[in-house]
């Protein structure tokens, strides 16, 4: 008899919600094939098997908060054993597509069925790549690219429901305590600017076949963003501080915090040391987590330790918003969206694509006069990005 216990969790995490068990009491189970998933404040957490044997006892049941170590159930040795479990997705022993998905008894990942949910895809609709047929969030995002018929939407019946309550996910949960403790405990301000990207588009068009030929990945803004971001916080180093107690605890390093979104909700994972990093390095390593953090692959590790954070809107179409801290970090840098707006340059009015930057900061740490300088700096810098080359 081996027991499954919780594992690790990581750093400061001390507990997790059993979120679906994918085998039942008697099933055969393969060497390292996926038990249950557990979901943490911050990641979804994979428990496979150590052993070949069948299922015995599922001591913790869906939806039950259990503690790092706790049991969650035990196997049994040899008696069924199958062959190890592949360590990518078992596409051949995916359910046929004759067979529908809304057949099988194997519970779908709860990241494709969160957005099956938000978007109103039928899961019989979806063909699982997964053991068992089981849907993968991939699957979804395939089923939900084809095109689908235009119908028109039935009359809602009378009795129909109109509203629906559903548990927030440990995740967000977390974003919404965290996003209010920054409000309650910083004395938050926000200073904006904004910055013409002429020189910098202008850049990107001369040398993005170069780079992409050069380094493998495309030469991005984040890259840019990030080393102004590095050049001002040297000279502003107290918006790259944080307080400990009646401390204030100043970073001789860069851990770079990049907000993403996900389709459980905002993550930050961080590039470290990126003041010692190239374009090409921050490029790729933004790409790296930006994969992870959308397949929700993100390791504890990964989103621990940054010292400043760049969140971005104007993916989304952002024209300008007051970004909010993350905890014990002391400024967030928001980038917006790029909009051709009239300018004046030179006593002439002149068309220029240009992007509102928004600094928070903790008053706490960081001056007013130290937050306009750092806003002012990234400014220069994105505006010449020469001034990035000779340390201006």
């Amino acid at each position: 008899m081996t027991d499954i216990r919780v594992p690790t969790l990581g750093e400061s995490v001390t507990e997790a919600t059993v979120a679906t068990w994918f085998k039942k009491p008697g099933d055969a189970v393969a060497v390292d094939e996926m038990l249950c998933e557990l979901e943490t404040d911050k990641v979804t957490v994979e428990v496979p098997s150590p052993i070949a044997g069948v299922m015995g006892e599922i001591i913790a049941a869906e939806g039950e908060t259990v503690g790092v170590d706790a049991l969650l159930a035990t196997l049994v040795e040899g008696a069924g054993a199958v062959a190890a479990a592949p360590t990518s997705a078992p596409t051949a022993v995916a359910a046929p597509a004759a067979a529908p998905t809304a057949a099988k008894d194997v519970e779908d990942a709860p990241s494709a069925k969160k957005i099956m949910a938000e978007k109103g895809i039928d899961p019989a609709s979806v063909q699982g790549s997964g053991r068992d047929g089981r849907i993968m969030k991939e699957d979804v995002a395939k089923a939900s690219a084809a095109p689908a018929p235009v119908a028109a939407a039935p009359r809602p019946a009378t009795n129909e429901v109109r509203e629906e309550r559903v548990k927030m996910t440990r995740l967000r949960q977390t974003i919404a305590r965290r996003l209010k403790e920054a409000q309650n405990s910083a004395a938050m301000l926000t200073t904006y600017n904004e910055v013409d990207m002429t020189e910098i588009m202008s850049l990107r068009t001369q040398y993005k076949d170069l780079f992409l030929k050069k380094h493998g990945v495309k030469l991005g803004f984040m890259s840019f963003f990030t080393k102004a971001c590095v050049h001002a916080l040297h000279e502003v180093p107290e918006v790259n501080a944080e307080i400990d107690g009646t401390d204030i605890v100043y970073k001789n390093y860069v851990n770079m915090g990049v907000a993403a979104g996900t389709p459980t909700g905002l993550v930050v994972p961080v590039i470290r040391d990126a003041h010692e990093m190239s374009f090409a390095e921050i490029e790729k390593k933004i790409g790296e987590l930006g994969g992870k953090a959308r397949d929700g692959k993100l390791t504890m590790a990964e989103m621990q330790g940054g010292s400043f954070t760049i969140s971005n809107g104007g993916v989304y179409g952002s024209l300008m918003s007051s970004p909010i801290l993350n905890p014990p970090q002391s400024g967030i840098l928001g980038m917006h969206k790029i909009q051709d707006r009239p300018v004046a340059i030179n006593g002439e009015v002149v068309i220029r694509p240009m992007m509102y930057l928004a600094l928070s900061y903790d008053h706490r740490v960081v001056d007013g006069k130290g937050a306009v300088t750092f806003l002012v700096r990234v400014k220069e810098a994105l505006e010449d990005p020469r001034r990035l080359l000779m340390d201006l």
